[in-house]
């Protein structure tokens, strides 16, 4: 499907999204995950195919939209419903990844109308009782002490970025077209060189905003068909830096009104990047 780059004023932002496919098809919400952009989806969209019209932003701080906190999640939450609004979107499939799974939950708790089916891929959704402490040594800290403020951040091409990558983990495990899209189009114009178009401070200060975002409430009331894919999940970490292990609290699906679990154990966090056929064939079911 031939893709457009379009973009739309909310909340004070300026909200760069794609879309692929006519006004009149069936329209798929896609939210990404904390550090990626709206075209890291388009290996699910190639694997989806013809006849539906899809839609993925790049949230607040990333891609090309606008970079303005705060980044308290609850911003991003309401972010995208005021995309959804502005863009009077109704009888939405919506899948978000990782924080964009919290994002879309978040929209579709004070939308509900405007939703029909959701898919939440790996998102970072936690067990109630770990949200009370708070879930990150460094939520008190500055953004620049985060590890992930220290990404390097200056790159002389797309290629360049994706020939670092290829044979280091999470990246080698990643489709080879998928993290191709990854590097095109996470990086913007700097001078002579490129810069990540999610600057890695921008990216420390999300992850130390999800902190206390505990969405139980939305989470019980929400009436729509939700299907929860998980990936491989340990009870431990293997550092603060280890983004491989699935952060979805087990119990999600079992607390929604109307959800159905599905455990990956042989997939990473990053499942849309493993495995977007798999991901584009439950957007078909709920279609």
């Amino acid at each position: 499907m031939k893709v457009e780059q379009r973009s739309v004023a909310v909340r004070g932002i300026d909200m760069a999204y794609a879309e692929w496919g006519g006004e009149h098809a069936t329209t798929v919400l896609l939210a990404h995950a904390t550090g990626f952009h709206g075209r890291c989806w388009d290996g699910v969209v190639r694997e989806l195919g013809d006849g539906v019209r899809v839609l993925a932003p790049d949230l607040r701080g990333h891609g090309r939209t606008t970079k303005r906190g705060p980044y308290d999640w609850r911003e991003f939450g309401a972010d995208v419903t005021a995309f959804v609004e502005a863009l009077e979107l109704t009888a939405l499939v919506a899948a978000g990844h990782s924080m964009g799974g919290h994002s879309i939950v978040q929209a579709a708790g004070r939308q509900p109308d405007r939703f029909r089916k959701l898919l939440l891929v790996d998102p970072v959704i936690m067990d109630p009782d770990q949200y009370a402490g708070g879930n990150s040594r460094f939520t008190a800290a500055s953004a620049t002490e985060h590890p992930v403020a220290r990404r390097r951040n200056a790159w002389t091409s797309a290629d360049a970025m994706f020939a670092r990558f290829e044979d280091r983990l999470p990246f080698r495990l990643w489709r080879r077209d998928v993290l191709m899209d990854y590097c095109r189009h996470g990086l913007v114009a700097d001078g002579d060189g490129f810069v990540l178009a999610c600057p890695p401070s921008v990216e420390a200060s999300i992850y130390m905003g999800s902190a206390g975002r505990d969405i139980s409430r939305i989470i019980a009331t929400l009436p729509h068909p939700t299907v929860v894919l998980r990936g491989h999940r340990k009870s431990e970490r293997d550092g603060e830096m280890d983004f491989t292990q699935s952060p979805t609290w087990p119990g999600l699906a079992a607390a929604l009104p109307n959800g159905r679990d599905v455990y990956l154990p042989e997939l990473t966090h990053f499942i849309p990047m493993q495995r977007p056929d798999l991901v584009a064939a439950h957007i078909r079911k709920l279609l």
